[in-house]
């Protein structure tokens, strides 16, 4: 589940992780409000005006601005509120901005050149231990540095039976090139950053940049936090933070009918149940020629119900040209899809677009015989051959 920056940081700050001073608004007499609040805490003069949305990039769509004086607040909050924010993460249709965050300006002169890295924890399966990535490139895009400066991306495996260890948060110190004050403060803030990690079950902690200001002090200016959905409900409070309008609305459907659903940007809508099934039926769709234009996994107890569903939610999409239906018959027999298929189909009525239907595995015979029969403008085949062919004549 993904979160909001100032909800990341609130998180952040329980863990002992120095983040800016700052509060969320909703209107710019708010925001001057909020703006006065931290010049009083922290005495500063600036403040950073920043777009609340589930995506990246903020600061290159004009969603990120930094204001000198309270009359620059209200000025940036007025542009960026009801703003809809594009950015490379929200696509072309971009996203409407209802909240932003006023925070204190920690950009400010010292006896030390600011520094900005980047850091991030998250799970490395191939080796199944946790692992902190960072750079002492902060402030832009990791896949750019990893691209042209692969050199100055470092690795932290920890192992969870031991926490990250002392020599381990020197060692990231260390590749940063920080000294001194700055460096003994990196050591708490890795050890802080991982303790939040493990503590709210999250699945990537991303902070972009790390912060050194000119005084030493170590900031995490900018939170993207992860949650692991199947932990939540060890954390009914962060549950809570949710945020449905920045989902996509086939998405909340899908799940709310215990369905794992992604939308993609696609022409063939696939419907399967497996994971790996999914990945391969969605290769076979680009491989004919099409794309796809969701993953949807049925799971293992396929019925009229989750097909319904499943083919109402794809045919929501106004791109799709048609639908790959690829069950195997493992858990559930291949007769029982077939028709729940059939029925499914008939309760839905007027359905124009072609659906291919593969069922493999238990009873698929009999299931290939139900579709058959069923004088329904459904396409059966047996291979992923097969189902290859029937999605390049239809596309």
């Amino acid at each position: 589940m993904n979160i909001h920056e100032f909800q990341g940081k609130e998180i952040l700050q329980k863990y002992g992780v120095a983040t800016p001073k700052g509060y969320v608004a909703t209107t710019p007499e708010e925001a001057v409000k909020r703006a006065q609040i931290i010049a009083n805490e922290t005495q500063t003069n600036t403040w950073a005006v920043k777009a609340q949305i589930h995506a990246g990039g903020r600061g290159k769509g004009g969603g990120v601005k930094i204001a000198k004086s309270l009359t620059e607040v209200k000025e940036y909050a007025s542009q960026i509120l009801g703003m809809t924010l594009v950015t490379h993460q929200t696509g072309p249709e971009g996203k409407y901005v209802s909240q932003i965050l006023i925070e204190q300006g920690i950009y400010y002169p010292g006896p030390s050149e600011v520094e900005e890295f980047y850091m991030s924890v998250l799970l490395n399966r191939k080796s199944g231990r946790f692992t902190f990535v960072y750079s002492p490139e902060g402030g832009m895009d990791i896949e750019e540095v990893a691209e042209k400066s692969p050199d100055k991306i470092f690795k932290e495996e920890i192992d969870s039976a031991f926490g990250v260890l002392p020599f381990q948060a020197r060692r990231i110190a260390i590749n940063l090139g920080l000294k001194g004050k700055a460096f003994k403060e990196m050591t708490k803030f890795v050890a802080n950053i991982y303790n939040a990690y493990i503590a709210v079950d999250a699945s990537m902690i991303e902070i972009n940049p790390v912060l050194k200001t000119s005084d030493d002090q170590v900031f995490a200016a900018d939170a993207k936090i992860i949650l692991d959905d199947n932990a939540l409900f060890r954390h009914p409070v962060l549950a809570n933070y949710r945020d449905e309008s920045e989902e996509d609305p086939s998405e909340i459907e899908a799940s709310k009918n215990n369905l794992n659903f992604i939308k993609l940007n696609g022409n063939v809508g696939c419907m399967v149940n497996g994971a790996g099934l999914a990945m391969a039926t969605m290769d076979i769709i680009k491989l004919s020629g099409g794309e796809p234009a969701n993953f949807l996994d049925v799971g293992g107890g396929a019925n009229k119900e989750t097909v319904e569903q499943g083919f109402r939610i794809i045919m929501k999409d106004k791109n799709v040209k048609a639908i790959l239906v690829n069950i195997f018959g493992g858990i559930v027999r291949c007769d029982r899809v077939a028709n729940g298929i059939t029925e499914a189909y008939k309760s839905i009525g007027n359905i124009t677009i072609p659906i291919i239907v593969r069922l493999e595995g238990t009873n698929s015979k009999e299931a290939k015989e139900i579709i058959e029969k069923s004088g329904l403008k459904v396409i059966p085949v047996t291979t992923l051959q097969e189902a290859a062919n029937a999605v390049k004549k239809v596309i």
